[in-house]
């Protein structure tokens, strides 16, 4: 099988257990390797590679579903932010980029000068959370607090993950991407992507 027909495989393997399983890109490239019996030290499509092809397949097999899960799952994740507007907030991932399924989990960053704050605060909303350590964009440990939140419209729980970065990282967060677009996106930035999907 020649390179070009292996990452072809890889990258349509690994899209279809991103939208069908809700896998993150990271675990889904690792078991698209294992399920086409690759070995180990395959070469890894990149991650704008594998979303094109997630686009792909969400225009090619739920093109009339997921406009309506993605819009849920965003209207989700502004309330949270609504909830938390003292931590700057920022939404990314396949939330904000339009690749999400009713199976993507919600990522927003929290920028604060207290990394206990956001704690208390969830504890005055009276939200149940988990805190763990996770990787930050820059590649630095931070901490997780995650949620389950009922997303009504789906019948779905889903998880809501809230970064909790020092309120100077704001400014690498809003660094372009490799292609060119914003990584995150405020309050006022996801409304204006709600009224253009309206």
């Amino acid at each position: 099988m020649s390179s070009e027909h292996i990452l072809e495989e890889l990258l349509n393997t690994a899209s279809r257990l991103v939208v069908e399983e809700g896998l993150e890109y990271g675990p889904a490239k690792r078991r698209a390797i294992k399920q086409l019996g690759l070995p180990a030290r395959t070469p890894l499509p990149d991650n704008d590679a594998l979303e094109d092809a997630v686009r792909e397949y969400i225009d090619i097999f739920c093109a009339d579903t997921q406009p309506l899960e993605l819009r849920s799952l965003r209207e989700l994740a502004l309330t949270w932010m609504e909830r938390l507007p003292q931590f700057r907030p920022h939404l990314s991932g396949a939330v904000w980029h339009g690749t999400a399924t009713r199976l993507s989990d919600i990522y927003i960053g929290l920028f604060c000068d207290d990394p206990k704050s956001p704690e208390i605060a969830l504890i005055n909303h009276n939200a149940r959370y988990e805190a763990r350590e996770v990787t930050g964009f820059n590649g630095e440990t931070v901490s997780a607090l995650s949620i389950h939140s009922l997303c009504a419209p789906l019948n779905e729980t889903v998880g809501v993950h809230l970064m909790v970065y020092d309120q100077d990282d704001i400014r690498g967060a809003l660094t372009k991407d490799s292609k060119g677009r914003r990584p995150r996106g405020d309050i006022e930035a996801l409304k204006a992507l709600l009224e253009s999907q309206a």
